[in-house]
């Protein structure tokens, strides 16, 4: 089943409880799965990689404003965003723990005989399509650099 599919059905069944939260978070990704689909350079088609970068982008925003309403001493708009974004990952692949990104860079390091923080783009390039959206891109950029700079 497409993910517009599912949104869909889990669109109607939020309206028929009334759960607000499930409501604005399922209509903010069928909001941007929409203008995707419709912009001029996805030729009208949206690929399960589109569909985890644009849910990885809603959550990463979410996350970035549940820290500015807690610096500006929001804590019930905090807890609104942060909620959305765990409600948004439900969607995403099951994400890696640090330890198995850690295997997957140490291999791909070593697999691609990369030395020092020269190789770093390269090196997380080769991650980012291995892992398929299941880790955070700051997440993989920073095991990777450990990894290069030990």
């Amino acid at each position: 089943m497409l993910l517009i599919e599912k949104i869909n059905i889990e669109l109607k069944q939020a309206m028929l409880i009334k759960d607000k939260l499930r409501l604005e978070s399922l209509r903010a990704i069928k909001t941007s799965l929409t203008l995707h689909q419709s912009s001029i350079s996805s030729n009208n088609s949206v690929t399960k990689e589109d569909e985890i970068k644009i849910l990885q982008k809603l959550v990463k925003q979410r996350r970035e404003s549940t820290k500015i309403y807690i610096d500006q001493n929001r804590p019930d708009l905090a807890q609104i965003e942060e909620a959305q974004a765990d409600f948004i990952s439900t969607f995403l692949p099951e994400q890696l723990t640090n330890q198995e990104i850690e295997a997957i860079v140490s291999k791909v390091i070593k697999e691609s005989k990369s030395i020092g923080l020269k190789d770093m783009g390269k090196v997380i390039g080769i991650v980012v399509k291995m892992i398929e959206g299941r880790a955070d891109g700051k997440t993989v950029s920073n095991i990777v650099k450990q990894k290069l700079s030990d």
